[in-house]
């Protein structure tokens, strides 16, 4: 559970050391081709754990940090490195036998991640290092792993930690259902050439009928979120809507009712109200209750703008339909038109100069001249599939880290939106760090230019931010305190403040040019858009708030009291008005609650928000293509890893610490 942890936080980090050094670490994909040789390949790691395992325990004389922590960290890293290179091959790989293989092996490796915290002699064994001359960020990786270990249960008597071991086991097996049951739940729509009337031209020429006139269509973002914004045809947008929602259901009714109890027991034993509070002790929030307190302010702060949103919205409607209500499914369609004609603005108007190769380039080069990087593609790298792009990240000479672009949707893919997933943490002078960006783009597919609306652009500059900050962040001495072991709720900062690039319009000229013409993308257009993206914020962040209360209610109580539909139609109808939709499972399709990393705590994306905001108010008012002050915010920010608390690294960028001011000013744009 804590190394999956690790693996797939989406987080954003660096290191509090000096430029990263060339280190010759093989690529993580080396020699796996097939189910036998992920095995051959994640069994050796795990072998190579136990032995370190044993040459930690069977040290004699006085612990040190360099016969004690060094094989520890340096058994974790094998351990963190397999559980990555799993939830690569499961989510990612094209054969069903590496999916599934990685899947069975995911529980081994998440097994040993797992026994190590209950283990008396290995805590014992650290506890005992004399670190009273050691330098600050060691001491404090110390202090962080004994605390985590006493968190997971190591003072329990044996019987207690034995029935924790096993109730990891089952979660782990809960979380793997979990995630595979949405990966595989894609559903179809059907439609005919008629109810894609709306849809933009390229969307509907890539969606050729069958011989009987019929087109299917996939829930999928690359398909859903186009039906859900432009098809005129409301019947098709409700049948996408629901097909979306019901994704994993009913499988996933079932997983999570074992998700819950078993976090519930678990919180239980280790002295805990419940896992909400189990969860968030260790975040920036603290408590669940500060949560909860911080939920309610979001959506009071939301609600104004919200209401009157949802207002014009349904009289937009009402000219169109009289008599009809508002529905889910017409929330992004109307606030399209909404866009048009108060704004005189038209998103598909933007979508020619967002053809993707133009935007990834754009992505590489704004990330690499800002933060003084630059990225070198490599194609002797084994892949799992031939879309897979590699490149190297430098700062000079010295090597930073390596990534893996995985960006367009395919048969057998996981399809949850776009992540990023860090395989290595990277250790300094050991071990390079590395990740792999996933998403599901358009583009890849032959003259197809793969045109992208404003908010794709958005996303990838927002995983682009995750894939710099972990990388930087993986030269600290020890690979647990690179960046995925920042606080949960911070770890979106830095990746959220980086969206801001994609609004200014001197940015977006240096790689938004027409596909066809080569103009850049006028500067009165993205002003319009600007202005024209105010209109929806209230509704998006009552609606974010929605996901964040249900994702606390459902662990903050006794799992048997609880209706899942139940408790989100409650929740929805309390912070926007729009109405549940009946027969749908939305909880089934929630990621978020089944992976370790988020659980309870989908708040975080807005708490980070709030963080994210207050970082940029340093850089308003430059001109955002130059370095300076991103430079600095790289040094402070990134490169500590997780040496320092996020509090720390925020306090020092800004001089201050963070408050809700710049976020107040976004939410209340244009009022």
């Amino acid at each position: 559970m804590r190394g999956r942890t690790l693996a797939l936080a989406l987080v954003l980090c660096t290191a509090v050391a000096a430029p990263a050094q060339q280190v010759p670490t093989p690529p993580f994909t080396n020699g796996i081709t097939d189910a036998a040789s992920l095995k051959r390949a994640i069994d050796e790691r795990l072998s190579r754990a136990r032995t370190l395992l044993d040459a930690m325990l069977a040290v004699k004389g006085a612990r040190t940090v360099a016969n004690t922590l060094a094989p520890y960290d340096e058994l974790l890293d094998e351990l963190n490195t397999a559980s990555g290179q799993v939830a690569v091959m499961m989510d990612l790989h094209p054969d069903g036998a590496v999916r599934q293989s990685a899947e069975d092996l995911d529980r081994a490796v998440s097994g040993l991640l797992d026994e190590i915290p209950l283990r008396t002699d290995v805590y014992e064994a650290l506890k005992a290092v004399d670190v009273r001359r050691a330098d600050a960020a060691t001491r404090f990786y110390v202090t962080r792993e004994l605390r985590d270990f006493g968190r997971a249960g190591v003072d329990k008597p044996e019987a207690t930690r034995a029935r924790l071991k096993e109730l990891r086991d089952q979660l782990t097996q809960a979380m793997a259902d979990w995630g595979r049951n949405i990966r595989e739940g894609s559903r179809a729509v059907t439609a005919t050439a008629a109810d894609l009337d709306g849809l933009p031209a390229d969307f509907i020429a890539r969606h050729k009928p069958d011989a009987s006139g019929s087109i299917t269509l996939t829930t999928g973002a690359a398909d859903a979120r186009p039906v859900l914004m432009y098809a005129k045809n409301e019947e098709l947008r409700r049948r996408m809507l629901v097909a979306t929602y019901n994704v994993a259901a009913p499988e996933n009714i079932g997983v999570l009712d074992r998700i819950l109890r078993t976090r519930a027991e678990i919180a239980r034993l280790l002295g805990y109200r419940n896992w909400a509070a189990y969860d968030a002790q260790v975040r920036m929030a603290g408590d669940e209750k500060a949560v909860s307190a911080f939920i309610d302010r979001v959506v009071d702060a939301a609600r104004p703008r919200a209401t009157r949103e949802l207002t014009e919205l349904s009289r937009l409607k009402q000219q169109e339909r009289a008599g009809s209500a508002l529905n889910p499914w017409d929330r992004l369609y109307y606030s399209e038109l909404v866009r048009r004609s108060t704004y005189d603005f038209d998103s598909q108007a933007l979508r020619p100069y967002f053809a993707f190769d133009r935007v990834f380039d754009g992505a590489l080069r704004v990330t690499g001249t800002i933060f003084g990087l630059t990225y070198q593609r490599v194609t002797d790298v084994p892949v799992w599939h031939p879309s897979v792009r590699v490149y190297e990240l430098r700062d000079g000479a010295s090597l930073v880290g390596r990534v893996y672009f995985d960006l367009h949707p395919r048969p057998n893919k996981a399809a949850g939106g776009a992540t990023t997933l860090t395989v290595r943490p990277g250790r300094k002078g050991r071990t390079i760090p590395e990740t792999v960006l996933s998403a599901s783009l358009p583009g890849g597919q032959p003259n197809d230019p793969g045109l992208m609306t404003h908010d794709e652009v958005r996303t990838l500059f927002h995983e682009f931010g995750h894939v710099v900050h972990r990388l930087s962040g993986g030269h600290q001495p020890w690979q647990g305190l690179s960046s995925l072991a920042m606080e949960r709720d911070f770890t979106e900062a830095p990746s959220q403040m980086l969206e801001e690039w994609v609004w200014d319009p001197k940015t977006l000229a240096t790689f938004a040019t027409h596909h066809q013409t080569g103009e850049p993308i006028p500067a009165a257009l993205v002003q319009q858009m600007r202005r024209a993206s105010e209109f929806g914020q209230g509704i998006e962040v009552a609606q974010q708030m929605v996901l964040a209360r249900v994702s606390l209610s459902l662990h903050d109580r006794e799992p048997g009291t609880i209706d899942q539909n139940a408790l989100w139609k409650q929740i929805q109808a309390r912070y926007v008005e729009i109405p549940f939709i009946d027969g749908t499972a939305r909880q089934a399709s929630f990621p978020h609650i089944g992976q370790a990393g988020y659980a309870s705590a989908y708040y975080t994306y807005m708490w980070s928000l709030v963080i994210g905001k207050d970082l940029f108010s340093k850089f308003e008012g430059r001109d955002l293509t130059q370095p300076g002050v991103a430079r600095k915010y790289r040094e402070i920010v990134f490169l500590p890893g997780s040496s320092r608390t996020a509090t720390a690294v925020v306090t020092e960028f800004l001089g201050r610490p963070f408050n809700a001011d710049a976020w107040e000013k976004w939410l209340n744009g244009g009022l």
